[in-house]
């Protein structure tokens, strides 16, 4: 008997559900926060040695490009923040069925967007 298996997964071509993209952003997220820690403590260093490195940080930080990047950090945050919650709930049994699992991905998604461009608008 000859089986028709594909000899490879097109992942391309896969629709995943809402709950399954909120757990792959949740993953890219930290992997995202984590790869800025360094970069995070320099900036945090510089702005804390001297008058005159804090002053270079800041018209670094004028840079629309570092505005952005900042923005995403920011983003990345917020939604590995909310995602994590939402996997506690999970954990606490307080999300126990496909509907609530569903809804609370839509919620952390639009939240995390949310106070994403709320905190943007108000640092830009």
């Amino acid at each position: 008997m000859q089986k028709k298996r594909p000899k490879h997964l097109a992942l391309h071509l896969i629709k995943l559900p809402l709950p399954g993209l909120i757990s792959i952003f949740h993953r890219v997220s930290g992997l995202a926060l984590f790869a800025a820690l360094p970069l995070l403590l320099l900036m945090l260093q510089y702005s804390l040695s001297s008058v005159e490195t804090y002053t270079r940080m800041q018209e670094m930080l004028d840079h629309v490009l570092v505005k952005l990047l900042l923005l995403g950090l920011l983003w990345a945050f917020l939604h590995h923040f909310c995602a994590g919650l939402r996997y506690l709930a999970i954990d606490l049994h307080y999300v126990v069925n496909l509907k609530q699992a569903q809804r609370s991905s839509k919620i952390v998604l639009l939240a995390s967007l949310f106070m994403t461009v709320l905190f943007g608008v108000k640092l830009w």
